[in-house]
C-alpha cells in the first residue's frame, strides 16, 4: 500500500445537529427456526427509526490529531454505543459471543480533497436481549465529511449482507440451558445524508475501499496477515519453494463475528 505523508484534520461544527435513520429488516433464517420459535427475533426491529443527535456524537468517531490517508484510529466507546441504541437498547462491546480478537471499533482515512473527507470504520458489538444475545458479523460503515461546513454529509454503519451474518445463543429456561444459532438478517442499519455525495469525485489522495477495509479487518484478526492460497495453487507452490504444505479446512469465516 502506497504510504501518504500530509496529515488532515477532521473537525465538525458542535452546534449542528444530525438526522438518523435506523432500520432492521425481519430476520429471513436462523439455523433452527430461532427467529421463528423465539418471540425476541421474531419481532426484532429498530427500537428509534429516527432520531436526532448532536453533532458531537459524530466527531467522537473522527482523530483527535491529523491524520493522513491509511491511518487508522480508534473510535470512541461511548459514542458508537449511543448510536447502537437507537437500533436495540443494550449494546455492549465485549461480547458474549466471541473470541479475544473480536473486541474493537477502528477507522481510516481513505480519502480527501478540498471539499470531502471519507473515513471507514468497523465496530464489533452485540445486543444483549432478556433472553439471550444477538452477534452481528461487525458493524461496517463510512462517514463522509463537508470539509467546508464542517458537516457530516453522509453516513452509514451495518451488518454487510452475506449468507450468514449473525450469531445468537438464547437462554432456554433460565440460565440453565444456552442454544446456540446462526442466521441471516438482510439489512440491519444508521444511516444520514445523501449516500452517493462522493459519485465522480476527483480526489486529492485517496485508496481504495478495498485497501482500507483490509487495514481496518488487521485490527481485528492476525489470520488476516497470512496470505491465503487454494489447496490447487500451494500443491503447485511447494515443490518450487521446496515447503510443506499446510492445509486448513474450515467450515466458516475466519475474518467476522457469524460464526
Amino acid at each position: 500500500m502506497q504510504t501518504f505523508n500530509n496529515k488532515i484534520a477532521l473537525n465538525l461544527d458542535r452546534d449542528a445537529q444530525v438526522s438518523v435513520t435506523g432500520f432492521i429488516a425481519p430476520i429471513e433464517y436462523t439455523q433452527r427456526d430461532y427467529h421463528v420459535d423465539w418471540d425476541e427475533l421474531a419481532n426484532l426491529k429498530a427500537a428509534e427509526p429516527e432520531k436526532q443527535y448532536p453533532a458531537s456524537v459524530f466527531q467522537a468517531f473522527l482523530p483527535q490529531e491529523p491524520v493522513s490517508v491509511g491511518e487508522c484510529w480508534q473510535i470512541q466507546e461511548e459514542a458508537a454505543l449511543t448510536l447502537l441504541r437507537q437500533l436495540s437498547p443494550c449494546p455492549q462491546l465485549e461480547l458474549e459471543i466471541g473470541g479475544a480478537d473480536s473486541y474493537g471499533l477502528w477507522a481510516c482515512l481513505r480519502a480527501y480533497n478540498d471539499a470531502f473527507a471519507e473515513m471507514l470504520f468497523r465496530i464489533h458489538a452485540e445486543f444483549v436481549l432478556e433472553k439471550g444475545w444477538f452477534a452481528p458479523s461487525q458493524f461496517a460503515g463510512y462517514m463522509i465529511i463537508d470539509r467546508v461546513e464542517k458537516r457530516v454529509a453522509a453516513f452509514k454503519m451495518h451488518v454487510p449482507e452475506a449468507t450468514l451474518n449473525f450469531d445468537v445463543r438464547w437462554r432456554i429456561f433460565g440460565d440453565k440451558r444456552r442454544a446456540a444459532g446462526i442466521g441471516f438478517c438482510p439489512q440491519m442499519e444508521l444511516c444520514t445524508g445523501a449516500q452517493d455525495v462522493l459519485q465522480d469525485a476527483k480526489f486529492t489522495e485517496a485508496i481504495t475501499k478495498a485497501e482500507a477495509l483490509h487495514t481496518l479487518m488487521l485490527r481485528f484478526y492476525k489470520a488476516a496477515q497470512i496470505n491465503w492460497v487454494s489447496l490447487e495453487e500451494a500443491l503447485k507452490m511447494a515443490p518450487a519453494q521446496q515447503k510443506p504444505v499446510h492445509a486448513v479446512s474450515i467450515n466458516g469465516p475466519l475474518l467476522d463475528e457469524s460464526c
